[in-house]
């Protein structure tokens, strides 16, 4: 989720579509709070693992 973010916010910045650059920095967000509680050993979604 963290690449795909990353991807959509430079894309989104050199092509000049702001809808792109916002989904992205939301993404790359969004994936680094679930990695950081992943890996503190924290259930996410009642799974303590996501393969």
């Amino acid at each position: 989720m963290i690449i795909l973010g990353i991807i959509l916010l430079v894309i989104g910045l050199i092509v000049g579509i702001p809808v792109l650059t916002t989904i992205g920095a939301v993404l790359a967000v969004a994936g680094a709070v679930l990695a950081i509680l992943g890996g503190t050993g924290r259930r996410i979604g009642g799974r303590a693992h996501w393969f």
